[in-house]
């Protein structure tokens, strides 16, 4: 099972395995990570799941399809690498990935 770490605004990380084909978000719901609200549970219909991939990890993740970058632009402090983790389907080549979270979902 890959392991993903998602880390906090304050820095606190949290390493969390997940299983293929299961959604980064679900992952971190498990395992009841701060930081992500996922307050459509999935649906891509909100931007609570929101977090940054790190710039070594951009490659591994498919592109946002354009629902995705329509809930993205209610993202707060959106970037460039800027994802929704309900869309992000683990892989076995996401072992290792980190993640950031915005301080804020709202």
């Amino acid at each position: 099972m890959p392991t993903i770490t998602l880390i906090e605004h304050n820095g606190t990380q949290h390493s969390v395995m997940g299983e293929v084909g299961q959604s980064v978000m679900q992952a971190a719901m498990n395992a009841m990570v701060p930081g992500i609200q996922a307050d459509c549970g999935g649906a891509c219909s909100c931007a609570t799941c929101h977090a940054f991939v790190e710039d070594a990890w951009t490659d591994v993740v498919p592109a946002a399809e354009d629902a995705e970058l329509d809930m993205l632009e209610f993202a707060n402090e959106r970037q460039e690498t800027s994802r929704l983790t309900c869309q992000l389907t683990i892989q076995e080549n996401m072992d290792g990935m980190v993640l950031r979270l915005p301080e804020s979902q709202y």
